[in-house]
């Protein structure tokens, strides 16, 4: 299967940042074996956080959006890397 890139933003609901981190204190991530977190970055609002999410299962990302959608609205982005675009694009202009 191809390994797929997911740039996730997540907007954190009423409770704020407080809710999301507390949880993931006591609970960890809470992901289902083969998705994995490459990094991510949180807005200095502490309102949005920013995951660079990796699968080869799209079924994966959604159990593990499922686990936090009471605290967190998610929008995914599909991504690839710097390098894979340009290869594409190179292949294109020839």
């Amino acid at each position: 299967m191809t390994v797929m890139l997911f740039m996730v933003v997540e907007r954190f609901r009423d409770h704020g940042a407080r809710a999301v981190y507390e949880r993931a204190r006591e609970h960890g991530r809470m992901m289902p074996d083969g998705l994995r977190y490459v990094d991510s970055w949180v807005e200095a609002s502490l309102s949005r956080c920013f995951q660079l999410m990796e699968c080869d299962d799209l079924s994966l990302l959604m159990t593990w959006i499922g686990r936090w959608d009471d605290l967190i609205d998610f929008e995914v982005v599909p991504v690839v890397t710097s390098g894979e675009a340009s290869a594409v694009v190179n292949a294109v202009s020839r």
